[in-house]
């Protein structure tokens, strides 16, 4: 990898191909707002990048700074290796990330018109128009203004006017929105992973007594909400949540599981100065806590490697005895 400490570059086209770039790629001229950039594979930028196109033929390529792409940030379907993102990714237009073969980490937000991913890991959370996301995990949320389409996901939480869905998905928060009923294909299953043991699981640890998932009916547990702004605004959505049958969660401790601990290391990452990890029951340390071992960790549980156990929702009297009459 050859070291660029300055980009003297062209003003219609620049492709970077085995560098490692010091200096901000931004543009100096007004002819120079017109100008695509193309990663060929092998490429560390260090500063922030403008272009008009950002095309990425293939990884390994790791972006420091802010990205921001006037039309188009497009990751071809057969990009190999690994292509991550430290900070926020936005467009005017759409960012596109559907892969075949190699993985992309958006390590913070992405904020653009649309956005399509496909096996790819969110810290952050999706702003934009229109979200089409499959394979991929959300740490935040997923926020559309018009549609949104989710196809085996796990996200935080969602919401939009139009929500449709298919494969196996989880949510890692209690309660998601879409104003109109969502829309499911055959055999869709959601589950609330809010009360599970992730910090057990990532430690390679059996989950704790009273942890696991819930399986959400999006018909059962849908509920119809009235929200009211500050200057007397409805508006009415459909909220999705199991809140309202677990008397189970009252028994956990979540400062326990250990879960807050997974979402922030991967959500703050380059402002944390050092890499954490979490102590095991032996005393020994997990594997650290760094983003792309996040990513890992709930690509596993997306495809079914990492196993979380259902919930029981039977609880002893002598459970119950034991926590509200002491």
């Amino acid at each position: 990898m050859k070291e660029m400490s300055e980009t003297r570059i062209g003003e219609s086209a620049v492709g970077l191909k085995d560098k490692l770039v010091k200096s901000a790629i931004l543009p100096k001229t007004s002819a120079e707002l017109d100008r695509d950039v193309n990663i060929q594979g092998n490429v560390k930028a260090e500063g922030a990048l403008y272009a008009r196109n950002l095309l990425i033929d293939s990884g390994p390529a790791e972006f420091s700074g802010a990205v921001y792409a006037h039309n188009e940030l497009h990751i071809k379907n057969d990009a190999q290796n690994m292509i991550t993102f430290r900070k926020a990714v936005a467009s005017s237009g759409t960012v596109a990330a559907l892969l075949l073969k190699g993985k992309c980490i958006f390590g913070a937000d992405i904020n653009a018109a649309s956005v399509k991913l496909k096996n790819c890991f969110v810290a952050g959370s999706i702003f934009a128009n229109e979200i089409s996301i499959e394979n991929s995990v959300v740490l935040g949320g997923c926020f559309a203004s018009k549609k949104l389409v989710l196809h085996n996901v796990a996200t935080g939480t969602f919401n939009a006017p139009e929500v449709s869905a298919g494969g196996t998905n989880y949510l890692l928060y209690p309660t998601a929105f879409s104003v109109e009923p969502m829309s499911c294909l055959p055999e869709t299953e959601f589950y609330n992973i809010t009360l599970a043991d992730l910090g057990a699981l990532f430690k390679g640890e059996t989950e704790k007594a009273n942890t696991g998932k819930i399986r959400l009916d999006i018909e059962a547990d849908s509920q119809r909400t009235v929200l009211v702004d500050e200057t007397d605004t409805t508006m009415l959505l459909h909220s999705y949540s199991v809140a309202s049958r677990v008397l189970v969660s009252d028994l956990i401790n979540l400062e326990n599981l250990e879960n807050h601990f997974l979402i922030a290391s991967a959500s703050l990452g380059s402002q944390i100065l050092k890499t954490y990890s979490l102590q095991k029951s032996g005393g020994s340390k997990s594997v650290d806590m760094s983003l792309e071992n996040i990513a890992v960790f709930f690509s596993k549980i997306l495809d079914g490697s990492v196993q979380i156990r259902d919930l029981s929702d039977a609880v002893s009297f002598d459970e119950l005895k034991q926590k509200y009459l002491q």
